[in-house]
């Protein structure tokens, strides 16, 4: 059989073993391990855990048979393996890698690769689906003082039908993510306005959604989502390491309702961020004045930011755009200038907000922004799109401010 782009498939390993450590059949380490294996890529990125499961960390793998470490998924995975990638692999310039990445991961890349900070020649982008991820120690407490559990006991945690449930092995517990998110709990604040859950901008996009009958819980939905994605799984099933079936019309359905319940919510939650706010920066400068007042400098959010990539940063040049010496502008003129440098290509992957230590919601600035940009020149950025850069052309076709 041919595999094409846009088929779809529910997918589960034949290794017992990946079976057993993987998550819904294991279809995604086997994947990756056939893809060492074959020397089809030099590397793995993928996302372990450290200290514990609330401490996700990047790894790079190159040996098949410790694809396996970095089987099931972690809690609070907030990373964002493009800066990994384009930071510390020199964007794949040497190397041929395949990444595991949520839709902001891969958004990112599909960005840095327009700007060719990353070869996307080098890159194979095995998606998975993601409904939002939760910041470490605000979670470990809402574990403890909401669901009243150890979070040391949970083994698996999952949003299915609304709710965020928690799973020991005593059972499970499970509570309305909606109740969780007005109390200030539960997914990261971008991660409520994301609207997008399926990582089709990725090779291939896998998740449990849609997996109904005999195979719940068992297998993996696959989508085919580009040519180098089906040359990929067509070299696995070939190689007789996973088993493929048709998915059931039924669950193609419900698969694509999950998606549609949770870009709805998303879309609220951006009207809640977005009222009052114009979206031209000025006016979201002034919004966020008493926010910004409290920045201390520390380069946090520059320095975790995927898409702030430039070698010389003009915010420590010695002259003469500012004070001789690398005096760092005041507040809010350091955000301004980052909004005005990297503010089009922005994925709302929410790495800004996560390390500020004064708690300045700069991602949802960013995001508040970043939107005007999409409503005047129609461009959403981590899409693949051939269009024209916003800025690029020599007539705007709406006044800013």
């Amino acid at each position: 059989m041919a595999i094409e782009v846009n088929d779809m498939f529910y997918a589960y390993s034949k290794d017992e073993e990946i079976k057993e450590k993987g998550e819904y059949g294991g279809a995604v380490t086997t994947i990756m391990k056939k893809l060492l294996e074959e020397g089809i890529v030099d590397a793995v990125v993928a996302v372990e855990e450290g200290w514990d499961l609330y401490d996700a960390v990047p790894v790079l793998i190159t040996e098949p048979e410790d694809v396996i470490k970095s089987a099931g998924s972690l809690h609070c995975g907030t990373l964002n393996l493009a800066k990994f990638v384009s930071k510390y692999l020199d964007g794949a310039r040497d190397m041929k890698i395949a990444v595991t990445c949520k839709p902001c991961d891969a958004m990112t890349l599909r960005e840095l690769m327009r700007k060719d900070k990353v070869i996307e020649d080098n890159v194979i982008l095995i998606g998975v689906n993601c409904g939002g991820t939760m910041p470490p120690i605000p979670t470990m407490r809402m574990i403890e003082d909401v669901y009243e559990l150890d979070p040391k006991d949970i083994i698996k945690e999952e949003i299915s039908k609304g709710k965020l449930i928690m799973e020991t092995a005593e059972g499970e517990k499970a509570i309305k993510i909606d109740e969780l998110e007005d109390e200030g709990m539960g997914r990261r604040e971008n991660c409520q306005r994301c609207d997008m859950n399926i990582p089709r901008n990725a090779d291939l996009a896998l998740g449990n959604w849609g997996v109904i009958g005999e195979l719940a819980g068992k297998a993996t939905f696959v989508e085919v989502c580009s040519e180098k994605g089906a040359e990929i799984l067509q070299t696995v099933v070939d190689a007789d390491l996973i088993e493929i079936a048709d998915p059931i019309p039924k669950g193609i359905e419900i698969r694509q309702n999950i998606d549609n319940i949770m870009v709805k919510q998303a879309n609220a939650q951006k009207e809640k961020d977005f009222a009052g706010n114009t979206g031209d920066i000025l006016d979201v400068l002034a919004a966020y004045k008493d926010e910004f007042s409290s920045c201390m400098k520390c380069y946090g959010c520059r320095e975790a930011c995927p898409l702030c990539f430039c070698e010389d940063c003009c915010l420590e040049t010695e002259g003469p755009e500012w004070v001789p010496g690398g005096y760092t502008p005041a507040a809010p003129f350091f955000h301004l200038t980052r909004l005005v440098h990297m503010v089009d290509a922005c994925t709302n992957c929410g790495q800004c907000s996560e390390v500020c230590p004064c708690e300045i919601p700069v991602a949802k600035v960013w995001s508040t922004v970043n939107n005007k940009v999409r409503e005047i020149y129609g461009y959403i950025p981590g899409m693949g799109s051939d269009d024209p850069l916003p800025f690029t052309d020599h007539v705007s076709k709406a006044k800013w401010l």
